[in-house]
């Protein structure tokens, strides 16, 4: 029986046309091609809501809402947005206002919570005009959107921006009683500098880390510029999973997000796993 591998599509992120031509921007952009996405393979569609006239990203609740609704009224997926407005704060009840909502209205099962904080510089020429940002997730404001998780009933999904997210993530997850096990994403990139660049031993290293920290909790390879296409048999070997998508892959993708969950779906195919499903992903999770 072929090992099931969850296949997540990051649809479009914080970039713009600029730098990503091929993102959907609208509710209605995103309602399409996530369900095109689906049926292609993914079984987890990830948006960020942005603004339809300028491109950026916001926190507008009705945006998700539509874009949520809209794709699971056409196929089964788990989809959950990136609704965080920046910049972000140091009130937890500011940041997980949209998530938190989403909860209440009944159609959120995975927020953000991104276990740790880090320097957001690029290898090259930055292309954001200035040196560098820092992203900032201060322990006071983990501890509280944990608990706000464990509360509302999202189940966490950990960007993991350095190693250190991942023992970070890990002692919340011990800390706050109720929350759901976390799904953790080993962020990896070519074009910024933090944590690995897209490599074999990269992921080894990282699992080897999940062993012992967060042993069974499920994990998967995603990044920002960056082509995980290339990682899936060392991914399927170790029993993690993949994300693609044009918030990840390399800037200036001449690929559609269907086209990048084609090549994936082929990818894990011949590495010898299968696609899951997203009822095969909950009943996973338990």
């Amino acid at each position: 029986m072929s090992q099931k591998v969850w296949l997540e599509v990051a649809m479009n992120g914080a970039w713009t046309r600029g730098l990503q031509p091929n993102i959907p921007v609208t509710a209605q952009e995103i309602t399409r091609e996530g369900i095109a996405c689906v049926n292609a393979g993914a079984a987890i569609i990830h948006a960020h809501s942005l603004d339809p006239d300028t491109g950026k990203q916001n926190a507008d609740v009705d945006i998700c809402q539509a874009f949520i609704e809209g794709i699971r009224e056409q196929v089964d997926a788990i989809v959950y947005p990136s609704s965080v407005a920046m910049p972000m704060g140091d009130d937890a009840e500011v940041r997980n206002r949209t998530t938190n909502e989403l909860c209440r209205r009944g159609v959120l099962e995975w927020g953000i919570l991104d276990p740790g904080s880090c320097n957001f510089s690029m290898k090259g020429v930055n292309l954001f005009g200035n040196a560098g940002e820092v992203y900032l997730n201060p322990p006071g404001v983990l501890r509280a959107s944990a608990e706000m998780a464990a509360e509302y009933g999202w189940r966490p999904s950990y960007a993991c921006y350095e190693p250190g997210f991942i023992r970070e993530g890990a002692k919340l997850h011990q800390a706050v009683e109720g929350m759901q096990t976390p799904v953790y994403r080993f962020m990896l990139s070519d074009g910024f500098t933090f944590c690995f660049p897209p490599r074999d031993w990269a992921i080894e290293a990282l699992a080897k880390l999940m062993a012992e920290e967060a042993p069974g909790a499920p994990w998967m390879v995603a990044g920002l510029t960056v082509n995980t296409i290339p990682l899936i048999p060392k991914i399927v070997e170790l029993g993690g999973h993949v994300r693609v998508g044009l918030e990840d892959a390399p800037f200036q993708s001449e690929k559609t997000n269907v086209q990048w969950v084609e090549e994936a779906v082929k990818a894990i195919r011949a590495a010898g796993g299968e696609p899951a499903t997203a009822a095969e992903i909950r009943e996973s999770l338990g």
